[in-house]
């Protein structure tokens, strides 16, 4: 390619390195929340429960109205006991990551954090089970978004987890695609899995979003294919930190690097470019796409690929599977960065 000499690097070359105390740090919602309020969330009129679960939010971070006092003789009427956590339970694209860090910073508390499911996990490997408990014991609220399971035994620690946290006064508030009691299922049936995710339900109050994809509204619906002459000028356009790689070397390359670091590969990149998609056919490569694309989106870094349109890129025996709503959440994701 005939750019300026550093114009164009290989995300395949990058070999991110991670301390814990750098995870800790990175555990703020993405640069595209950064600003995100209830007051910037247009609930949809068409679907009441977005405007519904706006409000119940709004109560949870503290800035609900007083409740009445009581009168010299009578009680005060004693609203509902509320679980300790909100699970915001919707379809993609309807706003939940935004609510949840609405919630982060209208919450008044000194010590919040907030991740993804992945990122929680990551920080148990790198610093030990106690030590993150440790960490994070004291903390105020945890906000976790995409909680989704794709290994029972990541799920069994990060319950004790927030069984422990939610013991000592933390508050939770979690977002995903399944109802916190139906995780898991048609991949995990162990009794003790099931037990664990059965234990996690009871500590939070769940709050359907319904809604359209806010994504699908502005584009075709497709992801957008260029040709190999298109490719090459969009690079040659683009600012000097774009990126381009062959597909199937990043697909490879993925699988050497945790998907915690994924964020970190992408550090000072401002488009993504890759050469020959393919239809992704192995099951573990294609969960590792999707947590790449997930980084992608939330640093809002737009991707120009030639191939197989994006949104073709999980085969139909895997949106068939267990994993079709992550796949699912993926394809809309990449449609949405292919327009950007």
């Amino acid at each position: 390619m005939n750019s300026a000499a550093g114009s164009i690097v290989h995300l395949a070359d990058r070999n991110p390195q991670v301390s814990g105390p750098e995870m800790v740090a990175a555990l703020v919602p993405p640069p595209q929340f950064d600003d995100a309020t209830f007051d910037t969330y247009r609930a949809d009129p068409r679907y009441p429960s977005q405007q519904e679960a706006k409000d119940l939010l709004v109560t949870f971070a503290g800035g609900g109205a007083p409740a009445p006092r009581a009168g010299l003789f009578r009680r005060a009427k004693k609203g509902p006991e509320l679980p300790p956590g909100v699970y915001l339970d919707g379809g993609f694209g309807v706003g939940k990551t935004h609510l949840l860090a609405a919630v982060y910073h209208a919450m008044p508390a000194r010590r919040k954090y907030f991740g993804s499911f992945i990122e929680y996990t990551a920080l148990v490997g790198a610093m030990g089970y106690r030590n993150t408990v440790d960490l994070f014991r004291g903390a105020q609220l945890l906000c976790i978004d995409e909680f989704e399971l794709d290994d029972p035994g990541d799920t069994m620690v990060m319950t004790r987890m927030l069984g422990e946290l939610v013991a000592s006064g933390t508050r939770l508030a979690a977002t995903s695609n399944t109802p916190p009691n139906a995780l898991g299922e048609g991949r995990f049936a162990a009794q003790d899995f099931l037990r664990e995710i059965h234990a996690m339900a009871s500590s939070f109050r769940t709050i359907r979003i319904d809604g359209t994809d806010y994504r699908q509204r502005a584009v075709d619906g497709h992801a957008v294919v260029l040709s190999p002459d298109e490719y090459e000028r969009d690079l040659a356009a683009a600012p000097p930190t774009a990126s381009d790689d062959g597909f199937g070397a990043l697909i490879r390359h993925l699988a050497t690097v945790h998907p915690s670091r994924y964020i970190r590969l992408l550090d000072g990149i401002s488009l993504i470019g890759l050469r020959d998609v393919a239809t992704l056919e192995d099951q573990s490569a294609a969960l590792r796409f999707v947590a790449f694309v997930d980084r992608a989106y939330d640093a809002q870094i737009p991707v120009r690929a030639t191939g197989v349109a994006l949104d073709q890129v999980f085969g139909e025996d895997m949106l068939a599977g267990g994993y079709r709503k992550k796949y699912l959440r993926a394809i809309s994701r990449l449609v949405a960065l292919t327009h950007s």
